[in-house]
């Protein structure tokens, strides 16, 4: 399932403190989700990575009271409030770990040890498929998950971008090379491949490289292609040489009855996708302006970008103009 519809899994499930596990490719953000998950219901998150534990260490050490052996609680447990408490990585955890985790999942504690009625289990784990660390979930364990696979979806993501600053110059390669939101490839060996967490490095690499360059040059290409690989690297550096011709975004607002216009698609998604970007209350028609000038869907894209960014554009009169004569798209 998409992220969006996950999300909406996750939210009926933890209603009724139904465990979930989560089945996914790495780097396609499964912890990221439930992390958000987590700050969208306000209540606490503890990321748990079940391949650092021993069996032991979910119950605790023993210690004597007495003529009584008790357990000490180990600190990463919750012992009050709300939350939601992450197995991640749990198919990467030996056998012996897993089993472990049989009666918290199930009955919602460990030996003394009771989980807090106001905190819910979620777990994560790559399948075998994906070649990694992996045991298999025994089945005891099995039977006490919901199980939920997630797949990257590129209109959940590009939302998700915009929102945590991802460079436009990304999300508009990844809207035009669709199928390189992900592509594991052939080669299982591979140090880098495309994938959405890789993606959000790159932008994070091509931020302090454009701060440092005037622009891309064989070296950025051998530090992309150790994020997202050869193939994707070279792509992406051949549509940034594409946007050195493009009108800045300075200029469309200054001009934006005359700056030029491109002809080329995957450069129109670029630039509606920098608009989107810069787009507020203040500029927005201008920007109008100029996108009234471009085809309907890249008008569509930078307006529902920006909404997406900043809701104080969905007052402003050109917005609902834009809104009216599209209504049949945006609704």
């Amino acid at each position: 399932m998409t992220p969006s519809d996950l999300i909406e899994a996750l939210n009926c499930a933890l209603s009724e403190h139904v465990p979930v596990h989560i089945w996914g490719a790495p780097g396609i953000g499964k912890s990221d989700i439930v992390r958000d998950l987590a700050i969208a219901r306000s209540v606490d998150f503890i990321d748990l990575r079940a391949v650092l534990l021993d069996p032991v260490d979910l119950r605790g050490l023993p210690c004597i009271e007495g003529d009584t052996t008790k357990w000490l609680v180990p600190n990463f447990l919750p012992r009050e409030g709300k939350g939601i408490l992450f197995l991640d990585e749990l198919t990467s955890a030996p056998q012996m770990v897993q089993a472990a985790c049989y009666q918290l999942v199930l009955d919602r504690r460990l030996g003394d040890y009771v989980l807090p009625d106001g905190w819910d289990i979620l777990a994560a784990g790559n399948p075998a498929s994906e070649r990694g660390v992996h045991f298999a979930m025994p089945r005891p364990l099995r039977s006490r998950f919901l199980h939920l696979t997630l797949e990257p979806d590129l209109r959940d993501w590009c939302s998700w971008a915009i929102v945590n600053k991802i460079l436009p110059q990304i999300i508009a390669f990844l809207r035009f090379r669709s199928n390189l939101l992900l592509d594991p490839g052939d080669n299982s060996n591979a140090n880098a491949w495309p994938n959405p967490r890789a993606w959000a490095i790159a932008s994070r690499v091509l931020k302090a490289w454009l701060a440092r360059h005037a622009g891309p040059d064989n070296l950025l290409l051998h530090i992309l292609t150790g994020v997202v690989g050869d193939g994707a690297a070279a792509e992406f550096l051949s549509f940034l040489n594409l946007l050195h011709d493009l009108p800045s975004t300075d200029e469309i607002l200054h001009n934006p009855t005359t700056a030029k216009v491109p002809d080329d698609p995957s450069v129109a998604i670029a630039v509606a996708t920098a608009l989107g970007r810069i787009i507020n209350d203040r500029n927005i028609g201008q920007a109008g302006q100029y996108l009234s000038r471009m085809e309907p869907e890249y008008h569509v894209l930078a307006m529902r970008d920006a909404a997406l960014r900043d809701k104080a554009i969905t007052k402003t009169s050109t917005f609902i103009d834009f809104s009216v004569r599209f209504a049949g798209v945006v609704a």
